[in-house]
């Protein structure tokens, strides 16, 4: 059986029409639904409908679906295992929202640059179910905040940035006490069901700031844009770049000392792609001291 066509099986599914996943793969519609009749014909049942324009899945393609993307995956590391003296084959990533927009383009780009023969996979979400990819080994490591529990002993880390919490205020307010603005000025919380979140709203059960509440969101993006607009003030990690174009806004530090918001890589240490963790590791080191040295936040 020819895994390309595996290939195109799953990226028909992916992109919802033969379409859509011939401009992926680069080749003709026709060549697309070639392939996949001769795959239907190896494997004995039909695994696309045909309606229209668009595709959908058959019960017979939802039952090897996840079977095909794993024996791809599997393709991909014997490749690695293979071939020691080169850096190849495909790395399986996460990335939690804040390093997908911040930090990480910096990383692909040095990787794409040095090592072209890395693929990577990016598997975007939140960093406590990525957390568990990573010890499942659904993933081979995962850019993702600093958990307030302890690691399994199969996984480490490698911390890339620390965050310290700021009052973010538009810039007309800038020499004022932060303490006060929190205490007086309407809050746009940032959600208490992330880590962050909840660092922000311990820090004013500490302190004795009991605020005026706003909004409540788990959009640091979107809360600077409320700032800048004048509907409150809001106590969030000094997240990395880049911040929305246009914005007016003062990073206000706080007072008193506080617990920084974490972010950096979590990797299982029995991963058979261990070589490409080990590039990951070491472009994101350089990536974060390039960004330092350009003071970028």
């Amino acid at each position: 059986m020819e895994t390309q066509f595996l290939h195109t099986f799953i990226t028909i599914v992916d992109q919802g029409s033969m379409a859509a996943a011939a401009r992926v793969l680069n080749i003709t519609p026709a060549a697309v639904a070639q392939q996949i009749r001769t795959l239907e014909r190896e494997i004995g049942a039909t695994l696309i409908a045909r309606v229209g324009r668009t595709v959908s899945v058959t019960e017979e393609g939802s039952r090897i679906l996840q079977r095909s993307r794993d024996l791809l995956r599997h393709v991909a590391d014997l490749r690695s295992v293979a071939n020691e003296n080169a850096v190849s084959g495909e790395l399986r990533l996460g990335a939690c929202p804040t390093a997908l927009a911040g930090l990480l383009p910096d990383v692909l780009a040095r990787m794409v640059e040095t090592f072209p023969q890395i693929n990577v996979f990016i598997k975007p979400g939140y960093s406590a179910e990525l957390y568990r990819a990573v010890e499942a080994g659904d993933l081979d490591a995962a850019m993702v905040l600093q958990a307030p529990f302890a690691l399994p002993k199969t996984c480490e880390w490698l911390l890339l940035r620390e965050e310290p919490l700021i009052v973010l205020a538009p810039r007309s307010m800038a020499e004022r006490d932060p303490h006060e603005l929190l205490a007086t000025q309407p809050l746009i919380r940032y959600d208490r069901n992330q880590w962050g979140g909840r660092q922000a709203d311990e820090y004013l059960r500490t302190h004795g700031i009991v605020p005026r509440e706003r909004f409540e969101l788990n959009a640091l993006n979107a809360i600077a844009v409320m700032v800048d607009r004048g509907l409150g003030v809001s106590l969030v990690p000094d997240w990395a770049h880049p911040w929305p174009e246009g914005v007016q806004l003062a990073r206000i530090p706080l007072p008193a000392p506080t617990v920084p918001r974490r972010i950096g890589i979590v990797w299982s240490r029995s991963s058979v792609r261990v070589r490409l963790v080990t590039v990951l590791l070491q472009e994101s080191r350089q990536a974060m001291q390039q960004r330092q040295a350009a003071g970028r936040g």
